[in-house]
């Protein structure tokens, strides 16, 4: 897949409530990814965070999987095939290894998010 054929409206990220007692366990899906590799780095941010929010001082990173497993929150890229981004292929990783506030930041690829502050208000700033 590449990203000349983006489905319309571009990549959606789906957000998986690992806690949930729901038969499909989705909390929200993310729309507006314009590039598979822009919904990739979200999802990847976004179960990186997630895994650390499970992490206690001194746990393993055995503990840290089981209470990702219990409390955590997975993301998929939905219709991107195999080229879409699996937390099974790094939660090992991420559970040995904690994050910088660099690879937890999924805020910062969130197409939600406006691009800079000029664009939340129009007001002028006062003297």
């Amino acid at each position: 897949m590449s990203d000349v054929f983006a489905p319309e409206g571009g990549f959606v990220v789906r957000i998986i409530d690992l806690s949930a007692d729901s038969a499909d366990n989705v909390v929200e899906e993310i729309k507006g990814f314009p590039t598979l590799m822009h919904a990739n780095a979200f999802a990847r941010a976004y179960v990186r965070d997630s895994v650390e929010l499970c992490r206690e001082p001194g746990s393993a990173a055995r503990e840290v999987l089981q209470r990702w497993f219990a409390f955590g929150e997975d993301a998929e890229v939905i219709e991107a095939d195999q080229q879409g981004w699996r937390s099974a292929n790094e939660l090992d990783e991420f559970a040995s290894h904690p994050a910088s506030a660099l690879e937890r930041d999924w805020r910062a690829l969130d197409p939600r998010a406006p691009e800079d502050d000029d664009d939340l208000d129009d007001e002028e700033m006062p003297d």
